[in-house]
């Protein structure tokens, strides 16, 4: 046993050697590599000529913190500047701040920068949408870049989350036959072959969009109800996919496509259940990245989480409602029986302290099938929403309906969910889940106003490039 660890340990060195011949700059950038020979690779942000050096400040991607580079004027190539591509080695010397710093012996432009017709210049600041409009050079900006470090370590926090609370991760599908949420707002799938579609007009179907599936087939709004027949098997299992609506919303908060982390708890039947386990998603997530980007966040200017030491609120939305009409004078949108505005979420969280506020009990006919009633009220269903600083809505769930009469009667004609039916028939608990928006999460986090600015590469109404 201990020879084939040697072994392994041994073939990783050598490969991850021939792999990685050049230093990251996250590795270099430090004092304590102060005399090694270092050779590194990446692109030119910054360039400052003295008297008898060059200063270029360089970075690769894997922080946000750049290198600086000094090599002498005649030692510098005909197309360096700002914006190309170089590789470099030589000595890690200790600068006067401190910092570790690159003395070139030998540098390499890669790829030469032409500055005319680039959209970024250099020490120049652009709004973010000028930036947008860019979406294929965006990740050179500095901002940008550190949002998806910042998006990047998230996501693995969140799946390092789920695994420590013994949740399993479920591939759920992005093609799908149902609705799942009933609005309405889904994408249709069909093929894009004019032949296979008269090829397969053979076997008669009348409806196109029927023809490859012999059903209608969409893009996914939720992965829940394939989330909810795992469930009943592995009893703690969650997701974390791209979800596609199609509602022409072209505001900061509303996204074509996004990604939703969605869980499903057998075995639960309360709310106060499903909202600690919400409330402790959102801090243990904020809390890990706050350790773990704390480079990248400062660098955005990201605000600081002051609710992250307090308990969530806790409120029924008829509370809600009455908290909003007592304040009516202070809002420009009505009150109104079928949700809450933007506006009335931003409220409630201001209310309570800029505090993020669980909204539960909501009223029957402004939720979805699945959601079981209250016992005590049938007018409300067991649901919740999380509201949230910055974004307004972050979280919805629910317990939901397990009595197979009363799902049975809840379902939409022809809906094509019998096999959600028969999950209540054999060996049938409670269940009870939740979807977070991840880039709403980064939103409230980083304090990005513009949902399409925590993105790669944002879809949105009109708007579907690269």
């Amino acid at each position: 046993m201990i020879l084939r660890r040697l072994f392994i340990l041994t073939n990783r060195q050598c490969l991850h050697r021939r792999i990685h011949n050049h230093a990251t700059i996250c590795e270099t950038n430090n004092a304590k590599n102060v005399g090694k020979q270092i050779k590194i690779q990446g692109w030119v942000k910054a360039v400052r000529k003295m008297k008898e050096n060059i200063f270029l400040d360089v970075v690769d991607g894997t922080t946000c913190q750049p290198l600086q580079v000094v090599l002498k004027k005649n030692q510098k190539p005909e197309n360096l500047g700002y914006g190309c591509s170089i590789a470099a080695d030589g000595e890690i010397s200790q600068a006067p701040n401190g910092r570790a710093e690159l003395q070139v012996e030998s540098l390499t432009v890669i790829g030469g920068c032409e500055l005319e017709g680039y959209p970024f210049l250099p020490r120049k600041q652009y709004s973010t949408d000028y930036i947008r409009k860019y979406l294929h050079m965006r990740p050179r900006t500095r901002k940008f870049s550190s949002i998806l470090r910042l998006r990047d370590a998230t996501d693995s926090i969140i799946r390092d989350h789920f695994r420590n609370r013994g949740f399993v991760h479920i591939h759920t599908p992005i093609l799908t036959s149902n609705d799942c949420e009933g609005a309405g707002e889904n994408f249709y799938v069909q093929p894009y072959s004019t032949e296979l579609l008269q090829e397969m007009k053979k076997d008669r179907i009348d409806d196109e969009r029927e023809i490859y599936f012999d059903t209608k087939a969409f893009l996914t709004v939720s992965g829940q109800l394939q989330l909810e027949a795992c469930a009943r098997s592995l009893s703690r299992v969650y997701n974390f996919s791209p979800a596609f609506r199609a509602e022409n919303a072209k505001s900061r908060l509303h996204l074509s496509e996004f990604y939703m982390i969605e869980a499903e708890i057998a075995f639960m039947s309360s709310l106060e259940e499903l909202a600690a386990e919400v409330e402790l998603l959102v801090k243990s997530v904020t809390a890990n990245l706050l350790e773990k980007g704390s480079s990248d966040l400062k660098t955005i200017q990201a605000p600081e989480p002051t609710w992250l030491g307090k308990n969530f609120g806790f409120i029924t939305y008829q509370e809600a409602v009455n908290i909003l009409e007592k304040n009516a004078d202070k809002l420009s949108i009505p009150i109104k029986n079928e949700g809450l505005a933007k506006e009335h979420e931003l409220f409630l969280v201001q209310h309570f302290g800029d505090v993020p506020v669980f909204v539960v009990e909501w009223p029957t006919n402004s939720k979805p099938f699945y959601m079981k009633q209250c016992e005590d009220d049938y007018t409300k269903v067991k649901a919740l929403d999380l509201v949230a600083p910055t974004v307004g809505e972050l979280v919805g769930g629910s317990v939901r309906e397990d009595n197979y009469e009363k799902l049975k009667l809840k379902l939409p004609a022809n809906s094509g969910l019998d096999w959600y039916l028969d999950l209540r028939k054999y060996g049938n608990v409670p269940t009870a889940g939740f979807g977070l928006g991840f880039e709403r999460f980064l939103q409230m986090v980083t304090g990005v106003s513009n949902i399409k600015d925590v993105i790669p590469f944002p879809r949105w109404p009109h708007n579907c490039s690269l």
